[in-house]
């Protein structure tokens, strides 16, 4: 789908955003971040890719002009159009397809992801992949190749449903090899896994650089989301390995990766990232935008902002609020932000879990706020519960209005932190009710951690310093990033189905 908005300016820096289930959609941290990066630039010109649900979700940012155009890419929408490969083209497919899955099963055929998904992405680009692989020749393959001997996910006697399911689940996480590919300019992925599959294809075939943002760790998620889902062990295997080898792809292939504090830098290193190809960029507020909140509430008051999300983690938050509230009887917990669609049940969960422990009408679901500011103003200590993270925009917000915060220890928030909040394990309850319990019971010690709170936003993590560096990232990646990934486009080639990528949608 295709959302013309605003004029090209000539001349200018152009960069394509590619998103996932955030900017322009959804509201949330990374689209917050998006947002700031995209109006403090008017200078350099915009488009989107965005990944979406059903293609179907409205535009809900004020995006500028010099935004040209926004592609929405769904990944559960109605099926793609296209025609089912016959002949030389189907045979192509399968031998791309069969040394793809086989990259996903077999550790020592690892080196051949890179080539088949490229290989794939042109049969995408055509509009073939997609009914390729809701196909029985699709299936087929998966199924001989689970019952060959030497691999272990033979032992777990994988299923003709398992194949059914893991082939739609590959069909559906593949659909942004469709396009449109950025064909000039940087190609921005801010965050790993499928939004940057139009990116890789972009460096494939134009040499255009491919710079990633990782807010959370993308991988990490996907582990933890599949913890629970409803699937056989044969296809989370199957699943988990594409993202783990698509994470690794993303990571070799990419001019610059920016994570968002050190911990994610970590998992890039581990990933395959060369050291010297990350740069640290921590997310910014604008101090004057987060103002100092004022008095505090005159009743206890915990406070937590968010989006209601299990990786949120908000049946702890409300389990150690129970035992703050068995010691300070007035207490309440305010929960701020919105429950994504399909997040419902979830959000019943919470609401279910705070009646069982008798403690109801304490917890209060306030919904999205109109300003920020009022939730971290409502709390006399502001909460993040999460059991992952990236560098919380939550957090630095709520330390520039110079409010005492209490922190689960997940990828980047004791590097926010420092010495001026409380960071508690992730999943422990009795840790956050403790934290929370010290600092309410010192006034005086809440007002002087919210001090230097905001001072620590002010000295190192200022909206100015976030866009001045990404400005000179586009640059340099402009001015001679292209030609690296021209390079490692001739040394990479892979063998590909099919013709060069479309051009964008709108020429």
């Amino acid at each position: 789908m295709h959302f013309p908005h605003g004029a090209r300016h000539s001349g200018a820096s152009r960069v394509t955003l590619l998103t996932e289930g955030t900017y322009p959609h959804s509201h949330g941290g990374v689209s917050v971040w998006c947002d700031q990066l995209v109006t403090g630039m008017p200078d350099i010109a915009f488009d989107v890719i965005a990944v979406t649900g059903t293609g179907r979700e409205p535009v809900v940012w004020d995006v500028p002009a010099h935004v040209g155009r926004i592609f929405s890419v769904p990944m559960w929408g109605p099926t793609p159009s296209g025609q089912h490969p016959r002949g030389h083209h189907r045979q192509r497919l399968a031998e791309s397809y069969e040394q793809f899955v086989t990259a996903l099963l077999d550790p020592r055929a690892e080196d051949g992801f890179g080539p088949a998904l490229y290989a794939l992405a042109g049969a995408a680009e055509e509009g073939r992949l997609s009914s390729f692989l809701r196909g029985d020749r699709a299936i087929g393959i998966l199924t001989a190749l689970w019952n060959r001997s030497g691999l272990a996910v033979r032992e777990a006697r994988p299923t003709l449903q398992d194949a059914v399911t893991a082939t739609a689940l590959l069909e559906h996480a593949l659909r942004p090899l469709a396009g449109p590919y950025p064909e000039v300019g940087v190609a921005h992925a801010v965050s790993g896994g499928v939004a940057a599959l139009p990116g890789l294809a972009a460096l494939q075939r134009h040499g255009v650089p491919l710079l990633l943002t990782e807010h959370g760790v993308y991988l990490r998620e996907r582990y933890l989301g599949y913890r629970t889902a409803p699937y056989r062990w044969p296809v989370k295997a199957l699943v988990l390995g594409f993202f783990r080898l698509l994470a690794e792809e993303t990571y070799r292939r990419a001019a610059l990766i920016t994570p968002g504090n050190h911990y994610n830098r970590l998992w890039e290193e581990h990933g395959g990232a060369a050291p010297d190809s990350i740069r640290t960029v921590y997310n910014g507020v604008d101090p004057a935008a987060f103002p100092p909140a004022g008095p505090e509430p005159s009743d206890p008051v915990l406070s937590w902002a968010g989006r209601v999300d299990p990786i949120k983690d908000l049946e702890t938050l409300i389990r150690a609020f129970a035992l703050v509230r068995a010691r300070v009887p007035t207490a309440r917990l305010r929960l701020f932000g919105g429950t994504p669609r399909g997040g419902e049940a979830y959000r019943d969960r919470c609401e279910a879990l705070a009646a069982e422990l008798g403690h109801a009408a304490a917890v209060t679901f306030e919904g999205r706020v109109e300003d920020i500011r009022d939730a971290y103003a409502a709390g006399n200590i502001v909460m993040l519960s999460s059991i992952s993270e990236g560098f919380p925009f939550t957090l630095i917000e709520a330390m520039s209005c110079g409010r005492a915060t209490v922190s689960t220890d997940v990828g980047g928030v004791r590097e926010a932190v420092g010495d001026t909040g409380l960071v508690v394990p992730p999943r422990d309850p009795a840790a956050m009710a403790d934290a929370a319990l010290e600092l309410l019971a010192d006034a005086e010690r809440r007002r002087s951690m919210g001090e230097r709170a905001r001072l620590r936003v002010i000295e190192q993590f200022t909206l100015r310093q976030t866009i001045d560096t990404f400005r000179s990232i586009y640059q340099e990646l402009s001015e001679s990033g292209g030609r690296r990934a021209l390079s490692a486009v001739e040394e990479h080639a892979p063998t590909t189905v099919g013709r060069s990528p479309l051009r964008s949608a709108a020429g």
